[in-house]
């Protein structure tokens, strides 16, 4: 692998997912956005223009594959193969959130798996390097044939826990899935974890069975990656408070909040719901219990990091 010196410089593009993330990333570094229009043709196909030279420069892409999905993966694609055929020196997709991460593997007979059809395209496009935080499952690191860096937001939010000091404190995994999560928030807390067993009928739809661990009387907070439809994290919530608990927050890297997400969490029991901005929040997705953390720091000096060839992994020892 080259080191930095192989480089002229590096530069940040973005496309259109989460504009204000890649400009407060950039502010960080002390950079301008680099010069693409991103825009569609009259049928809806993407058109890409880099307007300014990128020859052997170290080439960084903020671009989350959030809502549109579909559009952002293929904005993130073509703005790979523009640079690529523009003699980038290396291209880095940072993906702070990775969608169609959900299908990481067969779970039953004749299912995709979306997570490795995507890190294909990716690689295919002509990334070098993929620099994402808390995908769904640690594995599709795996599903790659170039490196990952793979970024965690749970210090980012145990320390905000941290701050405000609640006592009493009991940490709670919403499924089996997340009970790493929660155990490492619960480490950092000093605190005890409780795990609720779910039943999934179907997709965005969850059964509560059980909660295993004491939280009566105690305050709580949920762990999970993601909040999509919020139907897990709602229904936790509401059980939680049913079985005694005095106060439930919740907390998750992306906030999807798709479909019934911001009703459902307006009209549930939880306090708080701390999320991290690797999603953009849309007007309509603002609620008074929704607060939003910045990641851009802890991006920027991952990207800062890579580019000077020094470790990522120290950040979070």
């Amino acid at each position: 692998m080259k080191d930095s010196s192989s480089y002229l410089d590096f530069k940040i593009f973005t496309g259109n997912s989460h504009v204000a993330l890649a400009e407060e990333i950039a502010s960080i570094m002390g950079k301008p956005l680099g010069k693409a229009d991103v825009s569609t043709f009259s049928d809806g196909e993407i058109s890409v223009n880099v307007s300014e030279t990128v020859r052997g420069r170290d080439i960084f892409i903020v671009q989350s594959t959030c809502d549109p999905v579909n559009n952002n993966l293929m904005e993130l694609l073509i703005l790979i193969d523009a640079l690529k055929r523009a003699s980038a020196g290396r291209i880095n997709a940072v993906i702070p959130y990775y969608g169609y991460a959900r299908q990481d593997r067969k779970a039953k007979a004749r299912d995709p798996i979306t997570a490795k059809l995507v890190a294909n395209l990716i690689s295919a496009a002509g990334a070098d390097r993929v620099v994402t935080m808390d995908l769904h499952a640690a594995q599709i690191q795996g599903y790659f044939d170039i490196p990952v860096d793979h970024l965690f937001g749970m210090p980012v939010l145990a320390k905000f826990f941290q701050k405000i000091r609640l006592e009493n404190l009991v940490v709670v995994s919403p499924d089996l899935g997340s009970v790493t999560r929660a155990r490492t928030m619960a480490q950092s807390l000093d605190a005890p974890i409780a795990i609720v067993d779910k039943r999934r009928q179907k997709a965005n739809e969850s059964e509560i069975m059980h909660v295993i661990g004491e939280i009566e009387g105690k305050n709580c907070i949920l762990v999970d990656d993601m909040i999509d439809t919020a139907g897990t994290i709602t229904n936790a919530a509401n059980k939680l408070t049913e079985l005694g608990a005095k106060d439930v927050y919740a907390c998750a890297t992306h906030g999807v909040l798709s479909g019934p997400a911001i009703s459902r969490i307006e009209n549930s029991s939880i306090k708080e719901l701390i999320l991290l901005n690797t999603v953009p929040l849309a007007e309509n997705k603002l609620s008074d219990k929704i607060r939003v953390l910045s990641v851009a720091s802890l991006f920027a000096e991952a990207m800062g990091n890579i580019y000077n060839n020094n470790s990522v992994s120290k950040m979070f020892d």
